[in-house]
């Protein structure tokens, strides 16, 4: 089966992830399927992931090789407000939609989140129990659960927080530092809690590797829990510091770092939920990150 003839879909393609992973499907010659709901545009399929009936008709008339599951709603907050809307599409559908890929014989990957960690105990490893703080927490880790119930061949991929072309300035909770910078309005930022923001496209990148380990001709099906991040460590305030140095903005006098811990918001957060990478990096997948103020001196000039 040529690289030409082999389908891969991707739900969730409208978002910050997944339109990283579409175009990165296209790349890789693979003939690209994007689902969106509320904001399938062009090229994209709309589609109900909470439509048990109309996903199992898809499925069944595209006969795809791999989906990548990028839809879930990612907000923290927005999960602990809406949590019966959230476990319905982070888990009950994420579990149909891996069931109906092994009925058809597809590859399948579920995107999760270092948020099913305490943040205690870091950096994190693919056995280590999850121990969730917040709400949205649970339903990556009971997603998790679900879809490895009814597919004991699919891939969970965990990542950390993420940032990459956004369509909107508030795409993002590191894109929207950039308002913040660019701004004339004084504010405080956290410059407590660690993190390790990612690029998409990175992730992008070794979701395809997973696929063409699982689907091409080499064909050893890469399944289990896997953990991608990149290696460094930066609070907010850090982050700011960066966009300005990349931007030329003095924010010395204008953002100020709060060197507490802060007060919670409605979900609380891991205090440092570092993943390690070793498991990919064990089955042979690069690691390989761009630095963020590499990827974010180039994209600031152009936007």
């Amino acid at each position: 089966m040529g690289a030409d003839s082999i389908k891969v879909v991707v739900t969730g393609a409208s978002g910050l992830l997944g339109r990283a992973v579409l175009k990165e499907v296209s790349k890789r010659g693979y003939a690209a399927i994007g689902t969106a709901f509320s904001r399938a545009g062009a090229g994209l399929e709309r589609l109900d992931l909470n439509d048990t009936t109309a996903v199992a008709q898809f499925m069944e008339l595209h006969q795809p090789q791999a989906v990548i599951h990028c839809a879930a709603e990612v907000r923290p907050d927005i999960v602990e407000r809406n949590q019966a809307a959230a476990e319905q599409l982070n888990v009950k559908a994420s579990g149909h939609l891996a069931q109906l890929a092994k009925d058809v014989g597809a590859f399948f990957v579920y995107i999760s989140s270092d948020y099913v960690f305490d943040g205690t105990k870091p950096p994190y490893h693919v056995g280590d129990t999850p121990n969730p703080l917040n709400f949205y927490g649970y339903t990556k880790f009971a997603g998790e659960q679900a879809v490895r119930g009814a597919n004991s061949q699919a891939a969970i991929l965990r990542l950390p927080v993420l940032y990459g072309v956004a369509e909107n300035p508030k795409e993002g909770s590191i894109n929207t530092l950039i308002s913040l910078v660019r701004g004339t309005r004084p504010a405080s930022v956290d410059n407590v809690q660690p993190r390790f923001p990612t690029c998409t496209d990175d992730v992008a990148r070794v979701l395809l590797d997973m696929v063409d380990m699982s689907v091409g001709p080499k064909h050893s099906l890469v399944e289990g829990v896997f953990h991608f991040s990149a290696k460094e460590k930066m609070t907010k305030y850090e982050m700011c510091k960066s966009f300005a140095s990349i931007l030329g903005v003095d924010i010395q006098n204008r953002i100020t770092p709060v060197n507490e811990k802060p007060a919670e918001p409605v979900a609380s957060r891991p205090e440092n939920s570092q993943l390690s990478t070793e498991a990919l990096e064990q089955i042979g997948i690069s690691v390989d990150c761009v630095t963020f103020y590499e990827w974010w001196s180039v994209y600031l000039k152009q936007h």
